[in-house]
């Protein structure tokens, strides 16, 4: 219990050093490759941008000032884990957008190539955003309405943000009057979501193994302790031999997978492991379940099917 639970605050620690890491990175993306551009992204910081060229106000304090409003609404829906960490992120993001912006004061990165600066501006953002939304947390706008709809629906979280991202970025013509400024800022969109998807959902993805071994027991006592994951005990025997041998079902994430390899190595070189992946996994520990109430399911003959019994 007590292993657990340092286990536990090593993880939030962990947790909220990313997040003020990948928050220092997207503003760096923002403040040094985008806005001395005029490239405008989608979101909270798309509409401070626009304020910004607009009305002379800087951009951290609108940035601030909405996402205090968005995150009261999320705090219902997402609740105070979620939000506290968006807030702490929202902070660390407004210091690093003043600090960056005073350092790169009269700088302009790649002055003669937008196209780079823009690539290059979408690829940090898109990263430290992929990170907060991995944590647990985001930075704020967009990546807020992106996770309240996540919960209760399994859509692309990049979608989510490029769906609620383009009219802020079209809107910004009427402040710029170039249309080369806005493309470019589709581009930056596409970049961040390509990116976000890419972390968040690279991150999560899982992996299925299939230990064979006669010392399934200590194995699987080591992997519950030492990587943290269940198995599943499958009472099988050798074809050839006929002798009965333990074999262990373990679905873990991806990331999980050197742990696992390097308990069985350990315990058992000679073992039979097998490694696949899986395209989604629900439930105990991983993904949840997610499915529009009402719906139901149409059998190949047209009937619907509206009650099943466990196959477990």
């Amino acid at each position: 219990m007590a292993n657990r639970r340092s286990k536990n605050k090593f993880r939030a620690v962990r947790d909220y050093i990313l997040i003020a890491l990948s928050m220092i990175v997207g503003s760096l993306g923002w403040c040094a490759f985008l806005l001395p551009h005029h490239i405008t992204i989608g979101g909270v910081a798309g509409i401070s941008s626009v304020v910004l060229w607009g009305f002379g106000i800087p951009v951290q304090y609108t940035y601030f000032a909405i996402n205090i409003l968005l995150l009261s609404a999320a705090l219902i829906v997402l609740g105070w884990n979620f939000c506290v960490r968006t807030i702490y992120a929202v902070i660390i993001f407004t210091i690093s957008t003043s600090l960056v912006q005073s350092g790169m004061s009269g700088h302009v990165l790649f002055a003669d190539e937008p196209f780079l600066a823009c690539i290059v501006g979408g690829v940090l953002m898109g990263l430290g955003m992929g990170v907060a939304l991995q944590c647990g947390s985001s930075s704020g706008g967009s990546d807020v309405i992106a996770a309240m709809i996540h919960k209760y629906h399994d859509y692309s979280l990049g979608h989510v943000i490029l769906a609620c991202d383009l009219c802020v970025i079209t809107s910004s013509y009427l402040v710029l009057g170039s249309w080369e400024k806005v493309i470019y800022g589709y581009i930056v969109l596409f970049v961040m979501s390509f990116c976000v998807d890419y972390v968040a959902n690279g991150a999560r993805s899982s992996v299925q193994f299939f230990i064979v071994s006669q010392k399934w027991e200590e194995i699987g006592q080591a992997i519950n302790n030492d990587v943290d994951r269940g198995c599943t005990v499958i009472d099988a025997h050798g074809f050839y031999t006929g002798q009965p041998v333990g074999m262990l079902f373990v679905i873990a994430r991806r990331t999980e997978s050197r742990g696992i390899f390097q308990v069985v190595a350990d315990i058992d070189p000679q073992a039979f492991v097998s490694q696949s992946a899986v395209s989604g996994v629900y439930g105990m520990g991983f993904d949840r379940l997610r499915i529009k109430k009402g719906a139901s399911r149409s059998l190949p003959n047209g009937n619907k099917k509206t009650k099943e019994k466990d196959n477990v």
